[in-house]
């Protein structure tokens, strides 16, 4: 994505390119992943992202706001908010973008690195085995006391 995204675009489809890895590169952003988390509010902030993602991208492509605010079902007044930071939305989005100009445009996925992931499923692993030695434990414990009751009998 990284050397197909401009971030100054011109016309629909470059605008659109970076309206989207805007709105995905704050939506991996930390700050907004608890806020995400909130059923609630979930719908709340993904609709202020992507006004404030669709905003600066046609901003970039030097619209007027006036048109933006046409084009996005949106006030010049909220527009304007979104573009100059006063908005959650529109800040993380210009830091979004900040991190683009200084970087490129890569959008790191929250994955967990691999050794990470292994060293995890090894722990997990462990456990179960723990878990399965001491089941087999029991079994034995009371296979003996059935052989000891038969016995008996």
């Amino acid at each position: 994505m990284s050397s197909e995204v401009s971030l100054s675009p011109v016309g629909r489809r470059e605008i659109h390119q970076l309206e989207y890895a805007l709105l995905v590169g704050a939506l991996f952003r930390p700050e907004i992943a608890e806020a995400l988390r909130n059923p609630t509010e979930r719908l709340t902030w993904l609709d202020a992202l992507a006004v404030a993602a669709a905003a600066l991208a046609r901003q970039k492509a030097k619209m007027p706001v006036s048109q933006i605010a046409e084009e996005l079902g949106r006030t010049e007044a909220t527009i304007r908010n979104h573009l100059s930071g006063k908005t959650e939305a529109g800040r993380l989005v210009l830091k979004t973008y900040e991190e683009f100009s200084k970087h490129g445009v890569k959008i790191d996925l929250p994955l967990q690195p691999e050794g990470k992931r292994i060293e995890e499923l090894e722990n997990r692993l462990s456990e179960a085995k723990r878990g399965l030695e001491q089941v087999l434990a029991k079994v034995r414990e009371l296979e003996s006391t059935l052989q000891s009751i038969a016995e008996k009998l």
